[in-house]
């Protein structure tokens, strides 16, 4: 329990070894779906005996808890019946060399909007994602908890200089667009069913000002209202939805 409580709460045991946690019924069962290998499930009453049969009938180990033993080491107020722990699913920077369709995260700071920011990329059909050095752990307990399970079924990228990251990007052919809230060409008017790379930045600031030589240029959303900017998750669900369009639309 104690190994479960620092994997939660701390990166740098999770970096250490390599390992995190997943919570919930939903999040279990993606996993399983995807083939991802669990080393061991931990359950308390109320949990599932589907996912449980499943867990055993994969070699899982699967561990039942006390009453209140969840309780106490959960990252959620209301902690679900299951838990489970698995291996980091880092995948290679040279997987991007393979897609049409990229996103590059840089300094994206909240856990929640990376999960979003997942979950929206992989229904996109992105074919993956690069969190650079600076943005959040992409298994922090609730971005592991926003993603749906998109975690599990598109490529991550964990770590690397942005700019030397996006230098090699642009070097295997796709043309890197940086998110801006203003002063950038309308996505919609925007070829972009080439191979293509949106760069998305902090919440607060944006793309750093140094990553202007590594960018092939900037797209902007126009929005109607009082708002200055979206949600990065938001905005990278727009963006991946019309290069989705254009794909299976071709421009005129």
């Amino acid at each position: 329990m104690k190994r479960l409580r620092r994997l939660l709460s701390r990166r740098r045991a999770r970096d250490a070894e390599q390992a995190f946690v997943l919570e919930g019924t939903t999040i279990v069962d993606e996993a399983l779906d995807a083939g991802i290998e669990l080393e061991a499930v931990f359950v308390t009453a109320g949990a599932a005996e589907s996912t449980l049969d499943r867990a055993a009938a994969a070699g899982v180990a699967v561990r039942e808890l006390a009453p209140g033993v969840i309780e106490r080491v959960a990252d959620t107020v209301t902690p679900q019946p299951v838990l489970a722990v698995a291996r980091y699913l880092d995948a290679p920077l040279e997987i991007v060399q393979d897609v049409t369709l990229a996103v590059v995260c840089v300094g994206v700071s909240d856990p929640g909007n990376a999960g979003t920011l997942l979950r929206s990329a992989e229904a996109a059909g992105v074919g993956a994602v690069v969190c650079c050095d600076g943005s959040v752990d992409v298994y922090n307990p609730k971005t592991v908890r926003a993603s749906a399970g998109a975690l599990f079924h598109v490529p991550v990228v964990a770590g690397g200089d942005a700019v030397a990251v996006l230098d090699r990007i642009g070097g295997w052919g796709l043309r890197r667009l940086g998110a801006a809230p203003s002063g950038g060409d309308d996505y919609t008017n925007v070829d972009l069913a080439g191979p293509t790379a949106f760069v998305v930045g902090n919440e607060a600031h944006g793309l750093p000002p140094a990553l202007g030589r590594s960018l092939d240029g900037h797209v902007t959303i126009p929005m109607a209202g009082r708002a200055e900017s979206l949600n990065v998750g938001t905005a990278t669900a727009i963006l991946c939805f019309e290069a989705a369009r254009q794909r299976r639309e071709p421009r005129p």
